[in-house]
């Protein structure tokens, strides 16, 4: 797969991540594994791609819903002057999809997170969200222990 495409096929994934990501901490579903099966089957009826073409999303699904207690503690200690409660819900979807990618996934450099993370919030929040997101993000940069450039 050429690099344009693994970029596109992965951004498609945290999009779709995102999407469910602000629709779980909407509405948390009793059995994640029924919920997923349902958003990705409407998912690929909607634009005809198979699952399989999303399995970095779902990667990146299962990692927020599993370390979500400790990213929203990150999110509260770095969100100084903010009530954490009324953080948008896509704002805290798009934040705990970057700082799970941040901590946990080695093989993406930080400040790729952050420039994704400030991407989606273009394309799904409003004009001051990517500020927020970013000033967020930054503080964490440089508390992530490794190269915020480089895969290790």
């Amino acid at each position: 797969m050429s690099n344009k495409a693994l970029f596109a096929q992965r951004r498609d994934g945290r999009v779709a991540a995102l999407q469910y990501l602000f629709s779980w901490s909407i509405n948390r579903p009793d059995r994640i594994a029924d919920d997923l099966e349902i958003f990705f089957v409407n998912l690929g009826l909607a634009d005809g791609k198979p699952r399989e073409h999303y399995a970095f999303g779902e990667e990146l699904i299962h990692g927020v819903i599993e370390h979500c207690d400790e990213i929203d503690g990150r999110i509260r200690g770095l969100a100084q002057n903010w009530d954490f409660d009324r953080i948008a819900k896509i704002d805290l979807a798009i934040l705990r999809l970057a700082i799970f990618e941040m901590i946990y996934r080695k093989d993406i450099p930080p400040v790729v997170s952050i420039n994704e993370a400030i991407d989606l919030s273009k394309l799904f929040s409003n004009a001051d969200a990517k500020r927020f997101i970013n000033g967020i993000l930054d503080k964490l940069k440089d508390h992530v222990g490794r190269d915020a450039r480089k895969i290790t």
